[in-house]
């Protein structure tokens, strides 16, 4: 990434521009596909755990995008987020074709850990 571009990314995004392309560079961001078209992204973070991300509505599993974008209006995105969009541009998305039955198993997970 060019260095003017980095710099707007950080101007723009502030301190989750760095870690978000290191979630993209270490190829952590895969693209989960139904054969209805359904999509959702998942994002392995840097703490190990797996994010569902959802780029449609701009949405994340993760405590930082509850807290900081829902809760206190701090932030755009997070960086699990970022590095979703950051994937799609430089094409550097895993992809992973999944049933229905396996994309609402991942879908009920989530909600799951949520409740």
């Amino acid at each position: 990434v060019p260095d003017e571009l980095l710099l707007g990314l950080k101007f723009i995004f502030g301190p989750c521009a760095v870690p978000a392309l290191d979630l993209v560079d270490q190829r952590s961001v895969t693209r989960v596909m139904s054969p209805s078209g359904r999509t959702l992204y998942q994002v392995l973070g840097s703490s190990g755990k797996l994010y569902t991300c959802y780029s449609s509505c701009h949405f994340c599993t993760c405590p930082a995008f509850g807290f900081s974008v829902l809760q206190k209006s701090e932030s755009l995105l997070c960086k699990h987020i970022l590095a979703v969009y950051l994937s799609q541009a430089m094409g550097a998305c895993q992809e992973l074709s999944v049933s229905e039955e396996q994309l609402t198993g991942i879908l009920l997970a989530e909600e799951e850990d949520e409740g």
